[in-house]
């Protein structure tokens, strides 16, 4: 059971709204994907760190959930204000957990203050923010059954389509609760963040290596974000395991759900070594 938390403090950039679990061990604090909210990722990671002894964190991020827009539009602006939250909400190093634009950030963080980090667990993980600058699969998607993009909302369809691999109804229906979860966020100031020069933090190229241990999950039909500059990424990371799975693309959280406990698992336990 989460508990929802948000304390007051005369900065508002340490206001970001969160629940926890209510075990008191170890900290895991985990980001969402771009413009979803905690409890979609509490829907993806819970059941894959439950009955781990963690205290399970889960943030919205500023302009998120139920987050204003307490911060310039920049990636950079955002991980400063999850870095103040976590100086002054948590007892450092912890654990760090993130998906998609969650996990660039959780990288960030591991780049910029290490002693913040004691672990990263990177799921479809951005690693250069620009589009074109991604190295996506150029295979044709994979199979799916006549109708199964038939209940999601006809604006999202080509995004499901580039975004899903494994293709069912029932996985659409449970990433559209997902992306509806939570609360509204600021969506003009999303758009601002994903369109501005500051969308690329300014170390986004750099090679720091974190030692800690590390999990990368990728999706083998990952069409956002792939899975290949991940893998040249894993340099930086000489503790790091890297998986490509297949039939996942980026909401692998919600494609593979077994596949994912079993290897966060795997993370935990190196975390523990």
């Amino acid at each position: 059971m989460l508990e929802h938390t948000a304390i007051p403090s005369e900065d508002a950039s340490m206001n970001l709204a969160y629940d926890q679990s209510a075990d008191t061990g170890p900290a895991v604090v985990c980001l969402p994907m771009f413009s979803m909210s905690r409890a979609a990722t509490a829907a993806a990671l819970s059941p894959a760190l439950a009955d781990a002894g963690l205290r399970e964190i889960y943030l919205d991020l500023p302009g998120h959930g139920d987050n204003p827009a307490n911060c310039p539009p920049t990636s950079q602006s955002m991980l400063d204000t999850v870095c103040a939250w976590l100086d002054h909400h948590v007892d450092a190093p912890v654990l760090l957990a993130g998906g998609s634009y969650g996990a660039y950030l959780a990288a960030g963080i591991a780049r910029q203050r290490p002693d913040l980090v004691a672990g990263l667990l990177l799921l479809c993980p951005g690693v250069t923010i620009a589009r074109p600058s991604r190295d996506l699969p150029d295979q044709p998607p994979l199979d799916a059954p006549t109708g199964w993009l038939d209940t999601a909302p006809t604006e999202l369809h080509a995004h499901l389509d580039a975004a899903l691999g494994h293709r069912t109804p029932t996985v659409v229906a449970t990433v559209l609760a997902a992306l509806t979860s939570g609360g509204p966020g600021d969506p003009t100031f999303q758009q601002q963040l994903q369109s501005g020069p500051g969308y690329a933090l300014p170390d986004e190229n750099t090679e720091v290596v974190f030692d800690g241990p590390v999990s990368v999950i990728t999706g083998r039909q990952d069409r956002i974000v792939g899975y290949a500059d991940q893998f040249r990424a894993m340099r930086r990371y000489p503790r790091g395991t890297y998986t490509v799975i297949d039939a996942a693309g980026h909401y692998l959280p919600y494609e593979q759900p077994t596949l994912l406990r079993s290897l966060t698992q795997d993370w935990l336990r190196r975390t523990r070594g």
